[in-house]
């Protein structure tokens, strides 16, 4: 029998996080997937590769000036007059101090002016897909609870939505993530749809939990921490909706492991009615207490 390896985690701990797994034998393509990219880039690298090439291309084209020249105002052989000949040239400022005299200058002015009304229009695209992007305030618990509910044992798990908003028809899927042995001895790792006492919350705007009844029928029944662990088993969560606010969809995903269950516990109670009105801390969103 063949032995299993150890395999990362299904879903990254932070949503932005790229799964563990190098590709080996796939076909880069840098330009098509540049947009792709870009987005999912973080804010300060997206503005530190736009600050770069800013740099780079006026470098580029002051180098190409001083090489021509016919830039009337420019001091003789100057590369900072130059440089910032390009910088005035690219954003269309125009102050009139440097300006080309020589037809192979405006030539060179009237091609970079294209390139930079090209590369703003670009970086304006990207920014405003990428500020305007909708993403999920969506949190899990840090662990799952194994107890009892409605005379059952049950896994719990809790979702809060940090927004003020509703997340309208919010879904809740649930997969066991398991390493097993196929009947010719073949190692592999199977996903199993766990079913849950309520998959759809048609507004969800609080908090939420979900519990998957262990009843005779269900793949957790007989499992322990120590089964679960030797079997490298993964609870995987998957939560999708529509905004409310931005009328778009957003996903939420989350996963634990063994090390995350907590058997005979039960999550502390985070509401409380104070002034009339009903609040929910959740700074302790996470915590747990014996049953």
């Amino acid at each position: 029998m063949a032995e299993l390896p150890t395999y990362p985690r299904a879903v990254p701990r932070a949503q932005g996080d790229e799964p563990q797994v190098e590709v080996l034998g796939a076909r880069h393509h840098v330009l098509t997937d540049l947009y792709y990219r870009m987005l999912r880039t973080t804010w300060p690298r997206l503005f530190g590769v736009f600050v770069a090439l800013y740099v780079l291309v006026n470098a580029a084209f002051a180098l190409a000036y001083l090489t021509i020249g016919g830039i009337e105002g420019a001091r003789p052989h100057s590369y900072p007059d130059c440089f910032f000949f390009s910088v005035q040239t690219m954003a269309t400022i125009g102050y009139g101090a440097m300006y080309p005299k020589t037809p192979l200058a405006h030539a060179l002015v009237t091609g970079e002016a294209l390139i930079g009304l090209l590369g703003v229009a670009m970086a304006t695209g990207i920014l405003f897909s990428k500020f305007a992007r909708p993403e999920s305030r969506v949190i899990f618990s840090e662990v799952a609870v194994i107890t009892r509910r409605e005379g059952l044992p049950s896994l719990l798990f809790r979702i809060a939505n940090e927004r003020r908003n509703h997340v309208v028809e919010a879904t809740v899927t649930l997969y066991l993530v398991r390493n097993e042995v196929t009947a010719e001895g073949e190692s592999v790792r199977r996903w199993h749809e766990l079913p849950l006492s309520r998959r759809v919350s048609p507004i969800f705007a609080l908090t939420w939990t979900v519990f998957h009844p262990i009843d005779a029928a269900s793949m957790l029944h007989g499992e322990t921490a120590e089964s679960l662990a030797t079997k490298q088993a993964e609870l995987v969560v998957t939560m999708t909706g529509i905004d409310a606010t931005l009328s778009s969809s957003i996903h939420a995903r989350h996963s634990y492991v063994a090390s995350e269950l907590r058997f005979g516990e039960k999550f502390v109670d985070i509401f409380a009615m104070a002034d009339g009105k009903r609040k929910i801390d959740l700074s302790r969103f996470h915590d747990t207490e014996p049953m």
